[in-house]
């Protein structure tokens, strides 16, 4: 067994269940929801595995997302009765990614899909809620279905299940609650925060926090060695074969089997995501540790890169909010798609719908004004009156609290526009316009309010005809800068359909493979809907530990499913 030490930055590596020991037959780096897949996998066949987790936290990005899997033709849609199809699911997909994503793991990620998430309940216990009414993001495109094939984790007793490796998960900072909940509570303004303190006291937790504890447990169950602030920084090889890994403090661990690097995206490395993505990145919400480590490492070793011009593109605002001590960006949701709230551009004008998802709405904010030589859209900010403000909050900002100083307050729709540099008489046009016609349910400019996925984030009970669209008209007005954010990267690693990692010549490299935001992903440019990010990166970790432990992808219980 290695005796702990210290990595360069003086942080004692620590072992959060088993010992550390010279050899496993799997090394996987990094603990988000497609390592800890991977790890899953590999133990429930029989292998022995450890996970490096470079942060002193578990569950990387995945933790602190949403948790949903975005996952076509599943089984709870056949018991459902929806009607789904692989055909449709490749039909859509490749809509969204505009043909660029690449065959073979496009084929993976959706014909492998469905046996992964059986795996995941049937013998690693994780438990989920199907969610039949959340629509693709694109309904216009074809294939797309308005249900069905999203999915997200049930509520879980993490404190139970893990006793005082709880503490080490990474969590959001959110007190637990499902996105079912939030349909039938709708705004945060209405939710029984007492109830939510109570399962939060109890060990209660959601989203990511769930999805990551829940593949935790199985991990536990199984054996698997957790080690934390344990960072790689090289993969070991003898001829073109990996066989194992060089930690920062100097150790190394052997692998038998084989090395699944899945240390994150790269957006951290200001530098190399400035050099690589397409547009500039000015915040993110994911955990300070993505700087890109087996990105790196990989390419050391000959690795392919692929899709580095892409990330998991979000509106967001700069709030104060933290992570590890550095700055990150706040998602922008209900706060530009509930009815009473308009996105203006710097000249004072609309300039896209503002109730599409994220990642296109995020792609308006990068666009460029070639004549001028600036920006198109940005400076960008969410307007919305006294009302909305009354009726919903803004963030954690309710009417009669103080106004942060994220937001910027005037009385009058021409003070405002003053204070925040943009011509008062476009933001009172834009403004009378918009209301002219939300008054009516109806968004002629930019058809806000006519999808089902844009009337999935209104509010039912609002007092216009149409849940995505309500006037502006009570003082003082509202606006909240939106910056173009991201919640990582997904570019990166090439690997095969079966998370092989591969060569500059498209040869496997022997005992190393590779899943997550680590690796190009295999929805390239597109984002389906949601739960995307996750669906294709879990459906990949399981190809990958599939691979590693040499078991069938096909979903063949190894032994007796449990249950949590």
């Amino acid at each position: 067994m290695h005796p702990q030490r210290e990595n360069l930055e003086g942080v004692l590596m620590q072992t959060l269940n088993g010992t550390l020991e010279d050899r496993y037959d799997v090394v996987v780096v990094g603990s988000g929801a497609g390592a800890l897949t991977a790890a899953a996998t590999a133990a429930r066949s029989g292998r022995s595995v450890i996970v490096l987790e470079k942060a002193g936290l578990l569950g990387g990005t995945s933790a602190v997302s949403g948790g949903m899997l975005w996952v076509a033709a599943n089984h709870h849609a056949r018991e459902a009765g929806l009607e789904d199809s692989l055909e449709a699911a490749h039909q859509y997909v490749r809509a969204v990614a505009r043909g660029r994503g690449r065959d073979e793991l496009v084929d993976a990620a959706l014909e492998h899909g469905d046996a992964m998430l059986r795996f995941v309940e049937e013998e690693c216990g994780v438990r989920f809620i199907f969610l039949d009414n959340f629509p693709d993001y694109r309904q216009d495109l074809p294939g797309a279905v308005d249900g069905g094939r999203t999915i997200e984790p049930h509520l879980f007793n993490a404190q139970e299940a893990l006793g005082a490796l709880r503490e080490h998960v990474r969590t959001d900072g959110r007190l637990p609650f499902t996105m079912q909940e939030y349909e039938e509570w709708g705004a945060f303004t209405k939710f029984p925060w007492d109830r939510l303190q109570e399962r939060d006291a109890a060990g209660m937790v959601a989203k990511g926090q769930a999805l990551v504890s829940m593949l935790l447990a199985s991990c536990l169950r199984d054996g698997v060695t957790l080690a934390v602030q344990a960072r790689v920084t090289r993969l070991l090889t003898e001829g073109e074969r990996v066989t194992g890994v060089e930690l920062e403090s100097g150790e190394t661990v052997a692998a038998g089997a084989g090395v699944v690097v899945a240390t994150g995206g790269f957006e951290w490395d200001r530098k190399l995501a400035d050099s690589m993505l397409a547009s500039r990145l000015h915040t993110m919400c994911s955990p300070p540790s993505n700087t890109g480590d087996g990105l790196k490492m990989v390419q050391r070793l000959g690795g392919q890169t692929r899709g580095t011009r892409e990330a998991w593109w979000a509106p967001m605002s700069v709030t104060g909010d933290t992570r590890d001590g550095q700055a990150i960006g706040t998602l922008l949701r209900f706060e530009r798609q509930g009815p009473g709230s308009i996105m203006i551009n710097r000249h004072g004008r609309r300039f896209a719908n503002e109730s599409q998802n994220y990642n296109d709405l995020a792609r308006c904010l990068q666009s460029w004004d070639s004549a001028n030589n600036q920006t198109l859209n940005t400076p960008a900010h969410v307007v919305f009156d006294q009302g909305y403000l009354e009726r919903y909050g803004i963030l954690a900002h309710r009417a009669g609290m103080p106004t942060p100083e994220y937001l910027v307050q005037g009385e009058t729709l021409e003070e405002l526009a003053e204070k925040i540099g943009v011509p008062a008489g476009n933001l009172a046009a834009t403004v009378g316009r918009f209301n002219e016609f939300a008054a009516k349910g109806e968004d002629p400019d930019f058809g806000r309010g006519e999808s089902a996925y844009d009337r999935y984030w209104g509010d039912e009970a609002c007092p216009w005809p149409n849940p995505s669209l309500g006037p502006l008209e009570k003082g003082p007005f509202y606006a909240l800068e939106v910056v173009n954010g991201a919640f990582g990267t997904n570019g990166g690693i090439a690997t095969d359909g079966r998370g092989r990692v591969l060569d500059v010549d498209d040869r496997p490299i022997p005992g190393l493979f590779a899943a997550g935001n680590a690796t190009e992903s295999a929805f390239a440019a597109g984002y389906p809907g949601a739960g995307a990010t996750l669906g294709p990166i879990m459906t990949m970790g399981y190809l990958a530990g599939c691979t590693v432990a040499d078991r069938s992808v096909a979903h063949e219980p190894a032994g007796e499913a449990v249950v949590a």
